[in-house]
């Protein structure tokens, strides 16, 4: 099971529309993975614990050797596609 960090700014709206479309798209891959969404000021004390970052905003922490992708487009559907291959070849 993969394990992905979403974060926005509040944590709350944006980052569960991008984990919903990230969820839905891994599994239609054949992959499994679990979404957490968190505030973008959060991320540092988190995201050790998790496979992928997944960011709506801007985000200049560490994240040590844990990947980061930025998901605006899933939001505007600019680019989605790219974004959502992205993440699936980062998690394969």
């Amino acid at each position: 099971m993969k394990r992905i960090l979403v974060a926005c700014g509040n944590g709350v709206a944006t980052s569960t529309v991008v984990a919903t479309k990230v969820r839905k798209y891994l599994k239609e891959k054949g992959v499994q993975a679990e979404t957490t969404q968190t505030r973008l000021i959060e991320v540092p004390g988190k995201v050790k614990n998790y496979d992928l970052l997944i960011t709506t905003g801007q985000f200049e922490g560490q994240t040590g050797d844990i990947p980061i992708v930025r998901g605006m487009s899933l939001l505007t559907g600019i680019g989605a596609d790219k974004t959502l291959e992205e993440v699936y070849e980062i998690l394969k």
